[in-house]
């Protein structure tokens, strides 16, 4: 894969914010494919001209058939400032997603409890009292409703307040409304022979403090990918 390939906004001697294609590891898997943090190293190894391996470092994640915006560190100093945010609750993190069918309200919080499956890599909504049972909340909007040929489907922001495993993708299907293209969550593509390397979910804007200079940074991206492009062949 040419370094061409992957959208960077923006780059110092702290950070790189760039956007992560659906379909590619945030980090190094079983499949051995190429991730971003591999791919970032191999960029900046490039680029400066360097001998040795350069640092990387990811401080939060995308699911894999998630693409949008993503920062990473370039030195231990600002992964461990970019960590607090994230633990602090300062950084924020909005998604634009396609649901399979609606939610509650136009505008609503969603709050559940869920507890992480090792062994499926999947994740579940149990009640609160379950042993390893996490909080998590995220708030939506939902932006327009479109009747199609395949359904009833929702185009929806979301502002991620916790960041559990899967958690947008577990939270929206235990409502009935799935992110498109979901083989993990949505009954509706759970049993489809196809094979999906992207779903109706994608990272559109990040914000944060900058490591070093504290600056406020705010990064977005419109989202792309099939079931985006599925709403505007609606005219959506």
């Amino acid at each position: 894969m040419s370094v061409n390939n992957i959208k960077i906004l923006y780059e110092d001697s702290d950070i790189i914010v760039c956007i992560k294609p659906q379909g590619m590891p945030s980090q190094s898997d079983k499949t051995r494919d190429l991730d971003m943090v591999n791919y970032l190293k191999n960029y900046v190894y490039e680029k400066d001209e360097m001998e040795e391996e350069p640092y990387i470092a990811i401080v939060h994640r995308l699911d894999r058939p998630v693409g949008g915006v993503m920062v990473f560190a370039r030195n231990q100093k600002a992964a461990a400032n970019l960590s607090d945010q994230i633990q602090d609750g300062e950084m924020e993190k909005d998604y634009q997603a396609v649901l399979t069918g609606t939610l509650p309200d136009e505008e609503g919080v969603l709050n559940d409890y869920l507890v992480k499956d090792g062994k499926t890599n999947t994740s579940k909504v149990v009640k609160k009292e379950q042993k390893g049972a996490k909080r998590a909340e995220l708030r939506y909007e939902v932006l327009d409703i479109l009747e199609t040929e395949e359904g009833t489907l929702s185009y929806v922001l979301i502002e991620l307040i916790t960041g559990r495993h899967h958690q947008i993708r577990v939270q929206t299907a235990s409502r009935g409304a799935g992110i498109w293209g979901d083989t993990k969550y949505n009954e509706r593509f759970k049993k489809t022979k196809r094979v999906y390397r992207q779903i109706g979910l994608f990272a559109s804007r990040i914000a944060f403090k900058h490591p070093t200079t504290k600056e406020r940074m705010v990064f977005k991206e419109e989202p792309f990918g099939e079931a985006f492009e599925l709403l505007d062949a609606e005219d959506f």
